[in-house]
């Protein structure tokens, strides 16, 4: 019981859930943004996948680090406008839409792995980002070793975060977003298009989504496997609820799954005779309590999966 306490003074616990929620932030960042503009995107599992994939194979091809985010970000923009273009002007089911979207996402990234990469015993990898040392920043005791030692796309996540809920609350484009959500007759009577804002919304969240995926490759690991996602979207579309559609309590939501996930992984090493099953179900049995707890007070958007037509009420 000590140890397990112990475990909690220990920086490189606190280091690890910021890391490990780095790809969580992108992703309920992104599903976010879809959502207040109305559209529910299921597709976030396949395209945080085809992110990693297109992520990982532009710099195992010749390209640099950050060349591999702009083409992750471009592939998940693209898959993004393919959802919104089936769910905004056709009008389709968002949730048959969406759950196409992953599979057909997901299957894409692996066959186009395995037609171009030459894969032996061992997958190929590739140099990943690496822990960066914030100058005098990362000196602060304690706080400097969590915060200030890390990835740049983890440093990328949280400034998303500053500038999603400064552009929601404070400026036009975010108004006419969260009353896109809300009421889009209203927004049309405005004198703006609903259509190609919950496009925009849909193409720049997916962009995001796609981001927290190549995080996983690019910095967290350094190769693909198909399955390295592990459900991450699923949670994400949990944890915007947990958030009430609000960046900040987004953040915090990531970064309590994230918690529960790395506490876990250091309590099998100090905990004997529980079977190690039960402590990779806990964080997320933990996340579902807290869901519980808070969505009853979820504000979810009137407009939400509600298609908009001209001229209907």
């Amino acid at each position: 019981m000590i140890e397990a306490l112990e475990l909690l003074a220990n920086t490189s616990l606190w280091a690890a859930v910021l890391r490990i929620a780095t790809p969580l932030i992108f992703g309920v960042l992104g599903a976010l943004l879809c959502e207040r503009a109305g559209v529910l995107n299921l597709g976030i599992e396949g395209i945080m996948t085809m992110g990693a994939m297109t992520g990982w194979l532009t710099v195992y091809m010749g390209g640099d680090l950050w060349t591999g985010l702009i083409v992750a970000a471009l592939c998940g923009a693209i898959i993004g406008l393919l959802h919104a273009i089936l769910t905004v002007p056709l009008g389709l089911s968002q949730h048959v839409s969406g759950l196409g979207i992953t599979l057909f996402a997901s299957a894409l990234s692996y066959y186009l792995y395995r037609l171009l990469v030459e894969v032996g015993d061992l997958p190929p990898t590739i140099e990943p980002f690496r822990p960066l040392d914030v100058p005098i920043l990362s000196d602060i005791p304690v706080l400097g070793p969590i915060v200030f030692q890390q990835t740049m796309p983890t440093y990328l996540a949280l400034i998303s975060v500053v500038i999603l809920a400064y552009v929601l609350a404070r400026t036009p484009l975010g108004l006419a977003i969260r009353m896109t959500g809300e009421n889009p007759h209203a927004v049309e009577a405005q004198g703006l298009n609903p259509i190609l804002i919950r496009i925009g919304a849909v193409v720049a969240g997916s962009a995001l989504m796609a981001i927290g995926g190549a995080f996983l490759t690019m910095a967290a690991f350094n190769s693909f496997f198909p399955e390295m996602v592990q459900g991450r979207g699923w949670i994400c579309i949990a944890l915007v609820v947990f958030a009430s559609w609000r960046p900040g309590k987004a953040l915090v939501g990531a970064l309590l799954f994230a918690f529960f996930d790395a506490y876990q992984l250091r309590l099998q090493t100090v905990v004997e005779g529980v079977p190690y099953q039960l402590f990779l179900m806990a964080p997320y049995v933990l996340s579902i309590l807290a869901l519980v707890l808070v969505a009853r007070r979820a504000e979810v958007p009137e407009a939400l999966m509600a298609p908009f037509r001209r001229g209907e009420r």
